[in-house]
This record gives structure tokens, C-alpha cells and sequence, in this order.
């Protein structure tokens, strides 16, 4: 994990700071709903996440596919979204820019960097889970 301060849209850092959680996402065909007190939302294959700095109606914001703007897929075929939790970064409101999608999400194979998530095992997310709930932060140091 590469952090920083100023984060900026592309630039594969975390965001320093305390980010509320907002919901999680799981995909139904690949595994159970977590036990979790946060509103856990069933991905749909058209699902997805604006990444377009030039679209503030849609920036930092789920979307449905096909959409005609800048967007990341979330159901994907690496596992990495099967579960994964929304964090509360640069969204109330977002400001096009500073960056989007900041998840804490599945990690992969060796913990690889991410382009600014926060990643852990399948099992240990899924521990973290249930020990969330409304009004619990994540915090991403340096």
C-alpha cells in the first residue's frame, strides 16, 4: 500500500485518514452474504463504479452497465470484489478528482499492491465483517 495525504484519482495511493463504512458487496454466485450488522448488497453483473473526474452527476458513485462514462467494473473474474466494503472516501460530496473507489476488498495472491484499496484475505475480511457495523471507521496510516 502506497499512502498519501493528497490523494489524487489514478495515482494508486490510499488516502491517509478515518474513512466511515459504508456497505458491503458480495457476489451471490461466489459466496454467502457476510455476517455483518452493515447493509450488505447482492453484486448484479451489471454493476459498477464511476471513476470520471469529468461527470460529477455519476463521479465516485455506483452505476449501472452499460454506462457512458469512465467506470469500474465490479463483477469481476479475479475474485478480488466478491466481497468487499465500501469505504467512506471523498463521497459526501465527491469532489471529481480526488479519487474513487476506495474499497477494503480481497486481496491478492502475496498481497500485490492495489491501486489504493485497502486488501485482505478472503477469511480475515470476512472476520473484520462481523465485527463492523453502522458508524465503524477504518483508519489508513502511513
Amino acid at each position: 500500500m502506497k499512502p498519501a495525504a493528497d490523494k489524487r484519482e489514478g495515482d494508486g495511493a490510499s488516502p491517509l485518514g478515518r474513512w466511515p463504512v459504508r456497505r458491503v458487496f458480495f457476489r451471490p454466485d461466489r459466496g454467502a452474504a457476510p455476517e455483518t450488522d452493515l447493509p450488505a448488497i447482492a453484486l448484479r453483473p451489471t454493476d459498477g463504479w464511476c471513476d470520471d473526474a469529468g461527470a460529477p452527476d455519476y463521479y465516485n458513485r455506483l452505476v449501472t452497465l452499460p454506462c457512458r462514462v469512465s467506470h469500474e467494473r465490479l463483477w469481476r473474474e479475479d475474485g478480488l470484489y466478491d466481497l468487499f466494503v465500501e469505504l467512506g472516501y471523498n463521497d459526501d460530496p465527491p469532489e471529481p478528482g480526488k479519487g474513487s473507489a476506495i474499497f477494503l476488498h480481497i486481496a491478492r495472491a502475496g498481497y500485490l499492491p492495489t491501486e489504493g484499496c485497502v486488501a485482505l484475505a478472503e477469511a480475515d475480511l470476512r472476520a473484520v465483517l462481523g465485527r463492523l457495523g453502522t458508524g465503524s471507521v477504518i483508519e489508513i496510516r502511513a
